[in-house]
């Protein structure tokens, strides 16, 4: 299995029931909204690239993601309970992470949000779907191709 998608699944103390260190091979794992309020019994996925984990009750304990998933290359957190900087640092050992989404998240309301999270993640290029020079991440899933 390399891509998992548990989309709207209930979690149970943070937990998903069944997910566990034997997907060595997964890339791609979606947990959107499954009421996550935690990433602590989330498994050692180290081949895992893709990680979606929007509309979540997540709002710290990140730094489990370095040492779990320590490839991954896109993170998507959007419509979390994620406040302040200090939270999002714990992503620095995320080596390979290019692109993060926090849409949504109460950190997003910061004054110079983008500029502090490029500042604080100098791996990333794109957060929240754009980069430093908004230019838009391209072939972003999530948007219908309109022809531009």
């Amino acid at each position: 299995v390399t891509e998992l998608v548990l989309d709207n699944c209930r979690s149970s103390n943070g937990e998903i029931e069944g997910l566990n260190d034997s997907f060595k091979e997964l890339e791609f794992l979606s947990m959107a909204n499954v009421q996550l309020t935690s990433l602590a019994k989330l498994p050692t996925l180290s081949k895992l690239r893709k990680l979606e984990l929007s509309d979540n009750i997540i709002s710290g304990g990140l730094e489990v993601l370095a040492e779990r998933c320590p490839n991954l290359t896109y993170l998507n957190l959007s419509g979390n309970k994620i406040k302040d900087l200090g939270t999002v640092e714990a992503l620095q050992n995320l080596k390979n992470l290019k692109s993060l989404d926090l849409f949504s998240c109460e950190i997003t309301n910061l004054e110079d949000y983008r500029d502090s999270i490029f500042d604080l993640l100098q791996q990333i290029t794109y957060l929240d779907g754009f980069d430093q020079e908004d230019n838009e991440a391209p072939d972003s899933e999530d948007e219908d191709d309109e022809g531009n």
